[in-house]
């Protein structure tokens, strides 16, 4: 996993690999990222939602995998990787709607009518990520502190495929990474950071 430790180094990151396609879907990782922030922004949505929104896949393009590894038959576990990453740089409003967008797919996904409006990458992703929830796991999840955020993060995402929509630019999030980042001290008592065992688990994965 590519160690990220300042919001600079997430920019370049966005910067020099996010022009990469996913197999199946119509935009890049920079554009799918300035369409997800840009619905957020639209919504109404606070700072740290429209910041988690510009960084939910970021754990793509820290992997050592490119391309589409679903296409592959490989979770790369974006989420988790992106979680533990943004832990370094962000509290708990951040990096939680983004450790469980996939986790939201998933739960959003007993609909059928959901299912038949995701791509196809998404349906195929989909399945190596565990599929549809179980009822257990759903409750699981309407436990979460976060999970509310994730919801509306995960349709935001699933809306920001649209070749050529235009949005605000990566300059025009920036200063709020930055300042959500300058918040998050080293020696700060957030309870609600990954563990130890969710980061391993991230880093095996890789």
């Amino acid at each position: 996993m590519h160690a990220v430790g300042s919001a600079e180094e997430l920019r370049a990151i966005l910067l020099t690999r996010g022009c990469e396609r996913y197999t199946g879907e119509p935009v890049s990782h920079l554009e799918h990222a300035l369409q997800s922030a840009d619905f957020a922004e639209r919504a109404g949505a606070a700072d740290s939602l429209v910041v988690a929104a510009l960084l939910h896949d970021i754990g793509h393009l820290l992997t050592c995998h490119s391309g589409t590894p679903s296409a592959n038959g490989i979770d790369d576990r974006h989420e988790m990787v992106a979680a533990a990453c943004l832990a370094r740089l962000f509290e708990s409003d951040v990096r939680e709607p983004v450790r469980l967008h996939v986790a939201a797919k998933r739960y959003l996904a007993a609909d059928p009518v959901y299912r038949r409006a995701l791509t196809e990458d998404s349906l195929r992703s989909l399945q190596l990520q565990g599929g549809v929830m179980s009822a257990e796991e759903r409750a699981a999840f309407e436990r979460e502190a976060h999970a509310e955020a994730a919801l509306r993060l995960r349709r935001w995402d699933d809306a920001a495929k649209r070749p050529g929509r235009v949005t605000p630019s990566l300059t025009d999030f920036w200063s709020r990474v930055e300042r959500l980042a300058l918040r998050s001290s080293p020696g700060r008592n957030d309870h609600n950071q990954p563990s130890a065992k969710a980061t391993q688990t991230a880093q095996s994965s890789l």
